[in-house]
């Protein structure tokens, strides 16, 4: 498939020399360059596309595709919104569901915005459904809760819940993992219980699903991927349990009408910054997303600036978290410190035209490309090896790193952000004052600089050695304390639910 797509691109380029006015060969290379994942070309050509048709929204939406996968966020966003008011009902639905998904990660939206956009979604997908019949908060000898998610089997996404999932008292709690895609295994972090019950659900319908969940008689649905698994939020509209959580990968309300409690913490969302998010917030203690290393990980070595002479910052965050705004403020980091280089990996930087779209906001922002290391995917060891050539990670905003965040901080690097305006804007935040590094959170772009170049001149060695025995002994690893918070909020909240039944 992969060769074909090659030889449809030469054809459409051949095509092209002959005729450049030929909308359907610039549409055609398009798309072949989209399946090969090449989107800086697919960006240029469905450009050139538009010129010709400037009213077509499946075109609209297929530029927004390409356009927020190297990063260009705000400009996507312009295209989907355009696409969300079209006549054709099927473009119409699917602008509308990516806007739901990717809004908070632009800045030029508010959390209102955000909201707006989520709502409009979950209004779109509950002409759909048919609810349950309301379920009543049963009586079971154990409290039965269910988690349901897609990525069970995936260690380093997993090791920011799995500690939660296999701390939870069995004697209380029945717990159900409801699984999309493979199930969890040892490798995978998840500690087999004789009581627990893993549904291996792919392909089934959400429908068909949320009739399986009330017939169990689940007191508590969690949501564990949110926007990440979008295709499952739906199961929220048919109030297939009486009490429904969302816990994470939403980064701004869900939008969902029976979601009963969203997780957060006070640096994720801080008090009074809530009027958006019509849920109940529940805010934990230290951090919502504490992370336990069950697997084995490179030793930590030492800075790579004792052996280059100059200082190496680094990103490995995803390629669509890469926005204008971001690059200007680590290009900013570069112009303050000559000597500096900047390291980025991520997967997209596979393929030849995302490197070039890359190096040319670069190249505009007067950064060359030789103060530029780019680097594309690898295996999971290998890439935590890459932070053995970073001196300071720098995050992404306004969509922080996650895992990102944390696998840089295990691997003794500092993880610099911002404060920002909304939660994607703070997830980092977050784990790093649970990690009891909260000055390395800069509470505006000149304090993120100076706090660069005061990095640039420690003595990054010590820190780097002594760095994971800390945050191990922090509460950003302690999830144990999450669970027992977790528990106390299911307890509470089917608690809640029964009262109100009894009321009616």
């Amino acid at each position: 498939m992969a060769k074909s797509y090659a030889e449809a691109v030469e054809l459409y380029r051949l095509a092209l020399a002959e005729n450049p006015g030929s909308f359907d060969a610039w549409y055609g290379l398009a798309c072949a360059s989209a399946s090969r994942l090449e989107f800086g070309d697919a960006i240029a050509a469905f450009r050139r596309a538009l010129g010709f048709r400037p009213h077509d929204a499946g075109l609209r939406v297929n530029l927004a595709e390409a356009l927020f996968s190297l990063g260009h966020v705000s400009d996507a966003v312009s295209n989907y919104r355009i696409a969300a008011v079209a006549d054709d009902a099927k473009i119409r639905e699917m602008a509308v569901g990516n806007l739901a998904c990717i809004a908070p990660g632009d800045p030029a939206l508010d959390d209102a915005m955000v909201l707006d956009m989520r709502r409009s979604w979950a209004a779109q997908e509950a002409k759909r459904v048919t609810p349950c019949r309301r379920p009543r908060a049963a009586r079971n000898a154990r409290l039965r809760i269910a988690y349901y998610g897609a990525f069970f089997a995936e260690r380093n996404w997993m090791k920011m819940y799995m500690g939660v999932l296999n701390a939870h008292d069995r004697d209380r709690f029945e717990v159900n993992l409801i699984v999309d895609g493979a199930v969890p295994t040892a490798a995978s972090g998840y500690v087999d219980r004789d009581d627990d019950r893993i549904w291996h659900v792919n392909g089934v319908p959400n429908a068909e699903l949320a009739d399986h969940i009330a017939a169990a008689k689940i007191d508590v649905l969690i949501d564990l991927n949110g926007y990440s698994h979008k295709s499952r939020m739906p199961l929220l509209l048919y109030r297939a349990a009486p009490v429904q959580i969302a816990w994470n990968g939403m980064y701004g309300s869900t939008g969902f009408p029976n979601v009963d409690a969203l997780i957060a913490d006070n640096a994720a969302l801080p008090c009074g910054e809530d009027r958006d998010y019509p849920e109940r917030i529940y805010r934990v203690r230290h951090t919502y997303l504490p992370f336990q290393m069950f697997y084995e990980t490179p030793d930590v070595t030492a800075p790579p600036s004792l052996q280059t002479g100059y200082i190496t910052f680094g990103s490995l965050n995803s390629a669509y978290k890469l926005t204008p705004e971001t690059l200007v403020a680590w290009s900013r980091i570069l112009h303050t410190i000559p000597t500096a280089r900047l390291l980025l990996r991520n997967a997209a930087l596979d393929q030849v035209s995302n490197r070039a779209n890359l190096l040319a906001r670069f190249a505009d922002l007067n950064i060359p490309a030789d103060r530029l290391s780019l680097l594309g995917r690898a295996d999971h060891l290998s890439f935590l090896r890459t932070y053995d050539q970073i001196d300071v990670a720098l995050d992404a905003f306004p969509y922080n790193g996650g895992t990102t965040t944390v696998e840089a901080l295990w691997q003794g690097v500092p993880v610099l952000t911002m404060d920002g305006d909304r939660w994607a804007a703070r997830t980092s935040r977050s784990i790093l004052t649970a990690a009891g590094l909260a000055d390395w959170v800069a509470a505006d772009l000149p304090s993120f600089i100076a706090k660069a170049a005061k990095l640039a001149n420690a003595e990054l060695a010590p820190m780097r050695a002594a760095q994971r025995a800390r945050i191990a002994a922090s509460p950003a690893c302690d999830v144990a304390s999450l669970c027992r918070e977790l528990e106390e909020l299911y307890v509470r909240e089917t608690e809640r639910k029964r009262i109100l039944d009894s009321a009616h």
